[in-house]
């Protein structure tokens, strides 16, 4: 059964280019919990690529444009209201993703200063005049369109900022942030630790999530900016935790 199900996801796949959890499960007739599952193991078997909220063909070139038309909407809602939050003059770091580059998008002719790992955010803001746009520096990542490691890791001690915006692969039932890839986590518990207020930006897809790197929830989260109700756990978690959830 489990080959039968991994036949349908690749071909799904091949055809789509990129997908959801939510659609493969649909597509395979298969639980949320199963379809990552099966991603995190295919993955690792380099049959596919695991994304934030899905997986996309693993074909040795960068899937980021394919994976940005994944969940659009929900994306273009989430980074509008993460936008609004940022006042002009702020320092603010942006992590990878497509969110945070849509939001990247959203900050076009604003004053402020904006950090970021993300080439596809570099590659947004370069001509801009009024942003102050500092690139970190690291290891070229042609999946993520990014830049990670040691010197990336870094360079962010070495940052104080007002705010900053991180996507995560999952959230689990009990509010641990995940993320598939390992070597995100220290630039990401970094990225927090430099700065006043952390915001995660997360889909409906990231719900429940999984994933071997776990982020504790630092005291610099206060807000989760998603766009459906939480399960029931983790919306209780976020709030011993006094996280604010805004569903857009």
């Amino acid at each position: 059964m489990r080959d039968v199900r991994d036949q349908a996801i690749l071909q799904h796949l091949r055809s789509s280019r990129a997908a959801t959890v939510s659609e493969l499960a649909q597509a395979t007739g298969s639980s949320i919990a199963t379809i990552r599952r099966d991603l995190q193991r295919l993955d690792h078997a380099g049959l596919l690529k695991r994304t934030h909220g899905g997986a996309v063909v693993s074909d040795g070139d960068a899937p980021f444009g394919a994976v940005e038309s994944v969940n659009r909407d929900a994306k273009e809602r989430i980074a509008r209201a993460a936008a609004e939050s940022v006042h002009d003059g702020q320092t603010i770091i942006l992590d990878i993703g497509t969110t945070t580059l849509r939001l990247a998008q959203l900050l076009r002719g604003r004053r402020v200063t904006v950090i970021t790992p993300n080439m596809a955010v570099y590659e947004v803001l370069r001509d801009e005049r009024e942003v102050h746009l500092v690139l970190l520096p690291g290891d070229y990542d042609r999946v993520y369109r990014s830049v990670s490691g040691f010197l990336t890791t870094e360079s962010l001690r070495l940052i104080r900022a007002d705010q900053a915006f991180l996507g995560v692969s999952g959230i689990t039932e009990d509010g641990d942030l995940r993320d598939t890839t390992l070597a995100q986590v220290p630039i990401k518990q970094a990225m927090v630790a430099a700065c006043d207020r952390a915001t995660v930006l997360a889909d409906h897809d990231k719900f429940p999530g999984t994933g071997a790197g776990r982020i504790d929830l630092p005291r610099a989260l206060r807000r989760v900016i998603t766009d459906a109700p939480l399960p029931g756990p983790t919306a209780e978690a976020f709030a011993r935790h006094d996280v604010e959830v805004a569903i857009v």
